[in-house]
C-alpha cells in the first residue's frame, strides 16, 4: 500500500487542507501543535474509521456539525480511494455515510462492510475484522508514547496485547475456555458421585480396588521414574555415539573429497594426455609450412592484370558491336542502291512529270549508283576483315582473364593454407600454456590428496569407539526393555483391578452406568488439564519462542544503530526488553531519555517487521509512519537516524518531527504552522 493523497474538511485544527504524499522519505515538519499528528489519525480514521474506544469529538474540528477525509492509496497497482464522513447531531459524533472507489467501481455500504472492504483490500487475516486495528498500529503507526507504554506494561496486559496484534491469541482463549470447561465437568462429577453414595458395600469394595489401582499406580510411578532415567542415560549415550559418528561422517567427507581429488587428478592427466597427443600432431602439420609460397603482393598483381584484361575484353566486344552495326548499315545502303538501277533500268516515264526519260539520263544514274555500290561494298569487305579479327582477339582476351583467375584461385588457396596455419601455430601457444597450467594442476592435487589422507589418519579410531559405545548402548536397551516389561505388568494389574471393578459394577446397572461417567469425567478432565491443555500451551510456547527469538535479533540490531557499544537488548519470555552493559542488567527506568526513546524506536521497528515477516502478504508492508521517534535524542542519535532510515527499505517512510537535523536525512519535507487555531501548510520542498 502506498499513501497518494488526502484531503482534510473540518478535521481538528484543520478546515480544508490537502497533501500529496510522494513514494521514498517524507518529513512533516513543524512546531509541536502544529497539526502533523492529526494528518496521522486521519489516515487511520479513513481507513478503520472510529474505533471501539475512539470518540468522534477527538477529530471533528470545535464548532463545525460536519467532516470529511478522502485518503487515495495505490495497492497492488490499483487506485483506491476512501471516503469517511462524520455528523455531529446533539452532543453525540457519528460516522455517517462511506464509500470506497477501486479504479472505476464504487462500494457504498455500512461502516463495518467498508472496513471488511478495506481488510480484503490490505489482505488482513479474516479475524481481525472484528479487532481493533493494532495490526496496522503495530506494522505501520505506532505513536511514540503508546510504544513506551506497552513496554512499561505488566508482562500479562503485553504478551496479551503481542498475541492479539501477532493473531495468536486464539491460544490464550482455549485456555480461558478450558478453565471453564473443566470447572463444569468437575461440578457434574461431584454431581455423579453424590448419586452413587447409596451402595456402600459396592463402594468400599470399588474403593479398596481404587486402592490396589492405587497402590500399582505408586509401583508405577518408581517403575516410570527408573524408565526415565534409563531413557535419559540411553540418550545421554546415544549423544555420545551421535558425536562420534559425526567424526567418522567427516571421515566419510574427508574420503570422499580424496576420491574427488583423485578423479579429478585422473581426469586432469587425461587431459594433458590430450594437450600433449595434440601438440605433437599439430607441430607435425607446421612441418608443410615452409614448402607454402605466398606473398599478398603477388595476389595483388594478378588481381591488376585480371582487372586490365577484363576491361580490354569489354573493349573488344565494343568494337565487335560497332563493327557488326557498320556491316548491317552497309548492307542496307547497297540493297537499296541495288533496287533503285533495278527500278532505273525499267523506268520509261517520269512519275513526277510524266515525260520520257531518255537512256543517256538512266545511264549516268546507273553508272553513278553502281560507283556508289562499288565502294561501299569495298568498305564493307574491310569491314568483315576487321570482324574476324575482333573475335580472334576476343577469343585470346577471355582465355588470359580464365587464366588470369586460375593464377589467383591457386593464390588464395594457399593463402588459406597459409592462414590454418598461423591458427595451428597460436593453438600451439595456447596449448602449451594449458599444458602448464595443467601440470601446476595436478601438482597441487596431489599436494592436497596427501593431506588428506595425513588428516584420515587422524580418524581412524573413531570406528573403534564408536563400536564400544553400541555395546554400551545394547545394555542401556536391554535395561531399558526390562523397565518397560515391569511398566507393562504395572499397567497389565491396573487393567486386571479396573476388569473387576467392572464385574462388580454390572451387579448395579445405574451405579455402573454412573461410575463409567465420572470414570470418562475423571479422565476427561484429566486429558483436558494435564494433556490437551499442555498441548496448547506448548504450542503457543513454541510460536512465542520463534517469534521472540526474531524479534528479539531484530530489536538487537536496530538498538545497536542507536546507542554505544557498550549497551545490548534482548527480550525475556514475556518480551520485555532487558538492557545490558557489560554483563550486568539496567532497569528501563534509569536509562537516558534518549536511550528510552532508541529502546522505543528499536522495538517498533523490530515488531513492524517481525509482524510483517508473519503475515508476508499484508498490503501495508511497503509503508512505514514514525511519529516523533527522536524524542530526547542527542545529537549523535539524531545523525544515526539517517542509517536507520536507510536500512527500512521500504517504498514509503512517513517521519513526523520538529527536529531540524532530519530535514537532510529525507527525500521530501512539508512545513506546518498553526495560525489563530487553524493549521497551514506553510511549504512543501
Amino acid at each position: 500500500m502506498i499513501l497518494k493523497n488526502i484531503k482534510l474538511k473540518n478535521i481538528r485544527s484543520y478546515k480544508e487542507a490537502e497533501i500529496n504524499f510522494p513514494e521514498g522519505s517524507l518529513l512533516l515538519m513543524g512546531d509541536i501543535g502544529s497539526g502533523k499528528t492529526s494528518i496521522l489519525l486521519a489516515i487511520e480514521f479513513a481507513l478503520f474509521g472510529l474505533q471501539p474506544s475512539q470518540k468522534g469529538n477527538s477529530i471533528l474540528r470545535n464548532n463545525e456539525t460536519e467532516a470529511q477525509v478522502t485518503l487515495e492509496l495505490e495497492v497492488d497497482e490499483k487506485r483506491v480511494v476512501i471516503e469517511r464522513n462524520l455528523k455531529k447531531s446533539g452532543k453525540s459524533v457519528s460516522q455517517t455515510d462511506c464509500r470506497i472507489k477501486v479504479n472505476d467501481e464504487i462500494y457504498e455500504g455500512s461502516v463495518t462492510e467498508i472496513k471488511n472492504k478495506i481488510l480484503s483490500i490490505l489482505n488482513y487475516p479474516q479475524e481481525f475484522a472484528k479487532k481493533t486495528n493494532d495490526l496496522y498500529k503495530f506494522t505501520v503507526y505506532t505513536p511514540q508514547e503508546e510504544m513506551k507504554q506497552i513496554i512499561l506494561e505488566s508482562n500479562d496486559i503485553r504478551l496479551n496485547t503481542l498475541r492479539h496484534i501477532f493473531g495468536i491469541d486464539k491460544y490464550k482463549r482455549i485456555e480461558e475456555n478450558l478453565s471453564i470447561l473443566t470447572i463444569k465437568i468437575r461440578q457434574d462429577i461431584r454431581f455423579k458421585e453424590a448419586q452413587i453414595l447409596g451402595a456402600e458395600q459396592k463402594k468400599e469394595q470399588i474403593k479398596e480396588k481404587l486402592n490396589q489401582i492405587q497402590r500399582e499406580r505408586e509401583i508405577l510411578g518408581i517403575v516410570e521414574k527408573e524408565l526415565k532415567d534409563t531413557e535419559l542415560l540411553r540418550k545421554n549415550k546415544q549423544e555420545e555415539m551421535k558425536q562420534i559418528n559425526d567424526k567418522i561422517e567427516e571421515k566419510k567427507r574427508l574420503e570422499n573429497e580424496r576420491d574427488k581429488s583423485e578423479l579429478t587428478l585422473n581426469s586432469k592427466k587425461n587431459s594433458l594426455l590430450e594437450i600433449e597427443r595434440e601438440i605433437i600432431l599439430i607441430k607435425e602439420q607446421l612441418k608443410v609450412k615452409a614448402e607454402i609460397r605466398f606473398k599478398e603482393e603477388d595476389m595483388a598483381i594478378v588481381k591488376g592484370k585480371i582487372s586490365e584484361n577484363e576491361k580490354n575484353y569489354q573493349n573488344l566486344n565494343e568494337d565487335y558491336v560497332k563493327t557488326l552495326s557498320s556491316m548491317q548499315n552497309k548492307e542496307f545502303q547497297m540493297n537499296e542502291l541495288r533496287k533503285l538501277i533495278e527500278k532505273i533500268s525499267a523506268l520509261e516515264k517520269c512519275p513526277t512529270c510524266l515525260q520520257v526519260v531518255t537512256e543517256e539520263y538512266k545511264r549516268n544514274i546507273v553508272i553513278k549508283a553502281k560507283t556508289d555500290y562499288d565502294q561501299i561494298n569495298s568498305e564493307n569487305l574491310k569491314e568483315k576483315t576487321k570482324k574476324e579479327e575482333c573475335i580472334m582477339k576476343i577469343d585470346l582476351a577471355r582465355k588470359s582473364v580464365e587464366n588470369l583467375k586460375d593464377s589467383l584461385s591457386a593464390l588464395q588457396i594457399a593463402k588459406i593454407k597459409l592462414e590454418s596455419l598461423n591458427e595451428k601455430e597460436r593453438r600451439l601457444d595456447f596449448l602449451e600454456k594449458q599444458k602448464a597450467s595443467l601440470s601446476a594442476d595436478i601438482s597441487l592435487i596431489k599436494s592436497h590428496i596427501l593431506q588428506l589422507e595425513e588428516t584420515l589418519r587422524g580418524y581412524e579410531s573413531y570406528s573403534i569407539v564408536f563400536k564400544q559405545k553400541e555395546q554400551e548402548l545394547n545394555l542401556i536397551l536391554i535395561k531399558e526393555r526390562e523397565v518397560l516389561i515391569k511398566k507393562a505388568e504395572a499397567n497389565r494389574s491396573i487393567q486386571i483391578i479396573n476388569i473387576q471393578i467392572q464385574e462388580i459394577e454390572e451387579e448395579v446397572k445405574i451405579i455402573e452406568t454412573i461410575s463409567k461417567e465420572v470414570s470418562y469425567l475423571k479422565e476427561l478432565e484429566f486429558w483436558l488439564n494435564n494433556k490437551f491443555l499442555e498441548l496448547v500451551l506448548y504450542t503457543e510456547k513454541n510460536v512465542m519462542l520463534k517469534l521472540r527469538e526474531e524479534f528479539s535479533k531484530l530489536l538487537s540490531n536496530w538498538f545497536s544503530m542507536l546507542v554505544s557499544d557498550t549497551l545490548s537488548i534482548r527480550l525475556d519470555e514475556a518480551f520485555s526488553p532487558i538492557i545490558q552493559q557489560t554483563d550486568y542488567e539496567i532497569d528501563y527506568n534509569y536509562l537516558s531519555g534518549g536511550e528510552r526513546t532508541a529502546v522505543a524506536l528499536a522495538y517498533r521497528l523490530a515488531l513492524n517487521q517481525t509482524i510483517n515477516s508473519l503475515l508476508s502478504t499484508i498490503k501495508t508492508r511497503d509503508l512505514v509512519i514514525l511519529d516523533e521517534p527522536t524524542d530526547g535524542f542527542s545529537e549523535s542519535q539524531l545523525d544515526k537516524m539517517r542509517d536507520i532510515f536507510s536500512q527500512l527499505k521500504v517504498r514509503q517512510l512517513i517521519i513526523v518531527s520538529h527536529e531540524q537535523k532530519i530535514e537532510s536525512f529525507v527525500d521530501k519535507i512539508i512545513h506546518f504552522k498553526k495560525i489563530e487555531g487553524v493549521t497551514q501548510i506553510e511549504k512543501e520542498m
